[in-house]
């Protein structure tokens, strides 16, 4: 993966393509969160419902809290100690932000910073947000390799980035929808990181 496979990859999420790519985790497939067309292709090469919920990427924690200025102080405390990394942060999105990774809970967003390897770093200059849900069909297994991703899912595609085997365990999704008030959170999905983790971080 060079710098100019990045600089494609901006560019066709940008024009409302979608690209397979490698996380931290597992690879994914993207598109961005503001195109409509992106992202009915996305869910429609997946098999996945578009009323299903979404995360939107960001390669950089600056510029994940630059586009959501709304996000409370203990919230952003809690994002500050969990990401960058393996986890899916469900926040409070009170301007209804990126409604299409939103699903049927528009007041909940998806939140996802991957940490980047020496092998992802090339991703750190993507500027644009990504919708990413993971690269395989509903109900498959989550892909950790590009040899892995379903051939229909890469036909799709409009570019593949390539960054080796991934560790292959998805993110962990924690639910802090209530956390700015309550101080309370949730691990909805135990993956790459454990509730234990969670929980000390937190």
């Amino acid at each position: 993966m060079t710098a100019d496979d990045v600089q494609r990859f901006e560019e066709i999420i940008k024009d409302g393509g979608i690209a397979v790519f490698p996380t931290d985790t597992v690879y994914g497939l993207g598109a961005h969160p503001d195109s409509v067309e992106g992202v009915h292709r996305l869910y429609w090469i997946k098999g996945r419902s578009p009323d299903r919920p979404a995360a939107v990427l960001f390669f950089d924690l600056e510029r994940a809290l630059a586009d959501l200025p709304e996000i409370g102080v203990k919230t952003q405390a809690a994002i500050d100690r969990l990401l960058p990394g393996p986890v899916t942060l469900l926040i409070p999105n009170p301007a209804t932000r990126f409604p299409l990774a939103c699903g049927a809970e528009p007041s909940r967003l998806g939140l996802r910073v991957p940490k980047l390897d020496e092998r992802l770093a090339p991703l750190a200059e993507v500027t644009v947000p990504v919708l990413q849900s993971s690269a395989n069909p509903t109900g498959e297994s989550d892909p950790r390799s590009l040899d892995e991703v379903d051939a229909r899912i890469r036909r799709g595609a409009d570019i593949e980035l390539d960054a080796g085997v991934r560790g292959g365990t998805p993110s962990t999704v924690v639910d802090l929808s209530t956390y700015e008030d309550t101080g309370e959170f949730e691990v909805l999905r135990e993956g790459a990181l454990s509730a234990e983790e969670i929980g000390a971080s937190l």
